[in-house]
């Protein structure tokens, strides 16, 4: 979908094992992305820059990974109007993820981020591509199989318990 693209970021290039189900997802409903480091705190020149031209470089959503204090989400959000989906990053240096979930999803009035569950980056590809697909059949079909193989998926695995005797 070259007319379509998703920016992923995240605060730190050791986030990125984290983020990169997320780039799979896109790649699978063959969504084009940029998966760039973009840090609220080490950057935020950098960070401004990338909020405020997302979508004149045609970016339409924004994936923004985050751990400890996680401000990154929100802080792209407060400088774009392009949907912003955050994902919490159990980091080294956080509380289990709940710093990083909290500082992501309690945004105030008016600066809106989505959130997706700690670490769960593939979720929110999933969501951009469903955010997407309202305006694009093709997405849409491709969403419509994807839930059909994953009714098929639990199909499978109830006859697998009910041979098993369960």
């Amino acid at each position: 979908m070259k007319d379509q693209k998703v920016g992923i970021i995240m605060g730190s290039s050791s986030d990125a094992a984290i983020m990169r189900p997320a780039a799979k997802a896109l790649a699978d409903f063959s969504v084009s992305f940029e998966f760039l480091v973009v840090s609220a705190h080490r950057s935020p020149e950098y960070m401004f820059e990338y909020a405020r031209t997302a979508e004149e470089r045609g970016i339409n959503i924004i994936i923004a990974g985050a751990g400890g204090a996680a401000h990154l989400p929100g802080m792209v959000a407060a400088l774009t109007t392009i949907p912003v989906i955050g994902v919490p990053v159990k980091s080294t240096n956080s509380l289990d993820g709940w710093d990083s979930l909290l500082s992501i999803v309690q945004m105030p009035n008016d600066v809106p981020v989505a959130t997706v569950a700690v670490n769960a980056s593939h979720n929110a590809g999933i969501l951009a591509i469903q955010m997407l697909a309202l305006n694009n059949s093709s997405l849409k079909e491709k969403l419509k199989a994807l839930k059909k193989e994953n009714y098929h998926k639990v199909s499978a695995q109830n006859e697998l318990l009910n041979n098993a005797g369960n």
